[in-house]
């Protein structure tokens, strides 16, 4: 039907029972009551097949075609008063608007989605979207706990528990989304706000992390970085990568028993160059 009244904007409260949205009721009604009398008829001739029958004019194939006739108006209607029903959007809950898909004037057809509502309710859940490297990933475990901060609420923490792992990266970040459980309490956020998550995994990771720039070269999970342990000399050695973002590099083996690792200046050295520590 065509939309007649959107009766909320975005981002306001609403209740639950609180009217949304509503179709023309002009033309349900005429389809209601065009159906209806469809019906009638319907009824009418299959009165007409079943006198017609007991006297052996009419067929009964004629007569269980008039049943069905019956049957199919029958079901119209239900169709049809179904649709009426529905004809008026409520608020399932109490909550707030988000966004608003139609507007008044357009047309819905079944499963349109005309609005789309967030609940706010005391059994509310609020899920924190956060973005995950690999060994970071890998790391994490369905209910771990973690410490949540918002931007939107300076010097409040908040806790949570990893809720869902994703099983497939970001094809555009690469990073793997995990999502946190949050209990905000007698706190109310938005959606849309942006937070920090600090997850205590349950089990301890093992490896290194470096810089970035300490990375030499790398093959997939193949690399090379500059040590040292006097602070003179350096060796160039393999290492195996875990995984890497931005700004680090995992490194899961390799590292073991070397106390320096070269973060500049690598590009410039050879194995056994002499180094200078600059403070």
């Amino acid at each position: 039907g065509v939309i007649d009244q959107i009766a909320v904007e975005e981002g306001q409260y609403v209740r639950k029972g609180q009217l949304l949205a509503s179709l023309k009721s002009t033309e349900i009604a005429a389809q209601v009551s065009q159906v209806q009398l469809s019906v009638e008829k319907a009824e009418r001739d299959l009165q007409r097949a079943q006198n017609l029958f007991n006297d052996s004019v009419a067929t009964l194939e004629q007569l269980q075609n008039a049943k069905t006739g019956v049957d199919i108006a029958r079901q119209n209607l239900q169709q049809v008063t179904f649709n009426q029903q529905y004809s008026r959007i409520y608020a399932p809950t109490d909550g707030f608007i988000a966004r608003k898909i139609s507007q008044t004037g357009e047309l819905a057809g079944p499963g349109t989605p005309i609005l789309i509502m967030g609940s706010v309710s005391s059994s509310s859940k609020w899920i924190l979207s956060v973005g995950a490297a690999d060994r970071e990933w890998a790391a994490m475990e369905k209910g771990n706990k973690a410490t949540v901060t918002l931007d939107a609420f300076p010097g409040k923490e908040f806790q949570a528990v990893v809720s869902r792992k994703s099983l497939a990266a970001d094809p555009v970040s690469g990073s793997f989304e995990v999502e946190l459980q949050v209990a905000f309490g007698d706190t109310r956020p938005a959606i849309g706000m942006f937070g920090k998550a600090r997850v205590k995994p349950a089990k301890a990771v093992s490896g290194f992390t470096i810089p970035y720039e300490a990375m030499l070269e790398a093959d997939g999970k193949k690399g090379f970085v500059f040590v040292s342990n006097d602070q003179k000399t350096v060796k160039r050695i393999e290492v195996q990568i875990g995984s890497m973002d931005n700004s680090q590099v995992y490194i899961e083996k390799g590292l073991e028993g070397f106390a320096y690792v070269v973060i500049s200046g690598s590009p410039y050295l050879s194995d056994r160059s002499a180094i200078t520590i600059i403070k």
